[in-house]
């Protein structure tokens, strides 16, 4: 998230008294780019089983200085190095995607606005 943009992101998993023995993980994580940039994240379980695992999460930080400073110790730009990092947290975050239409969906939307191939 980057320049004054502000992200939101309301998840919930809903579990029905008659889906037992499930297992449920919500996560939302974010890379604040500026410090003007803001997230509000609310995830939230309404459970109404007995036998259930489902956990949430959310995480919020800024992007890894340290990883772009070992990649700009190697030679390569402070923007290329930026966008290596954001591109790596991305993917990690699309590695999870088992659909492949809604990936390619999503990999053509990044291709589209940032020109990052995975």
């Amino acid at each position: 998230i980057d320049d004054k943009a502000t992200a939101v992101f309301n998840g919930k998993v809903f579990v029905r008294k008659d889906a037992q023995k499930i297992n449920a993980f919500q996560s939302n994580a974010n890379v604040l780019m500026s410090d003007d940039a803001s997230v509000n994240s609310k995830p939230e379980l309404e459970i109404y089983a007995d036998d259930v695992k489902c956990s949430h999460g959310s995480t919020t930080g800024q992007l890894d200085e340290e990883a772009v400073f070992y990649l700009r110790a190697r030679g390569i730009s402070e923007k290329s190095a930026r966008n290596l990092v954001v591109s790596a947290f991305v993917n990690d975050a699309l590695e999870k995607t088992e659909n492949e239409e809604i990936l390619a969906y999503i990999y053509s939307l990044v291709k589209e606005r940032f020109g990052w191939e995975f």
